[in-house]
């Protein structure tokens, strides 16, 4: 998938939660703007759940999907 897609997603406004679907099965939630980052054709994922960073390669982005609102 293409990293503009997905900026284009996280610019939004309002900004509406999606998860990124990888295509080893890996799903990762993006709640908020700033908890993602681009660069050298990856995606990082801050996880506030597990305190932790996701590093995903672009080439393995299979789709976005909106979740649903709280």
């Amino acid at each position: 998938m293409n990293a503009e897609v997905i900026r284009e997603l996280v610019r939004r406004q309002p900004f509406q939660p999606f998860a990124i679907h990888l295509s080893n099965g890996e799903v990762h939630e993006v709640r908020h703007p700033e908890c993602i980052m681009f660069g050298g054709g990856k995606v990082v994922i801050y996880d506030a759940e597990g305190d932790c960073f996701k590093f995903c390669a672009l080439i393995h982005v299979n789709s976005v999907q909106f979740l649903q609102a709280a």
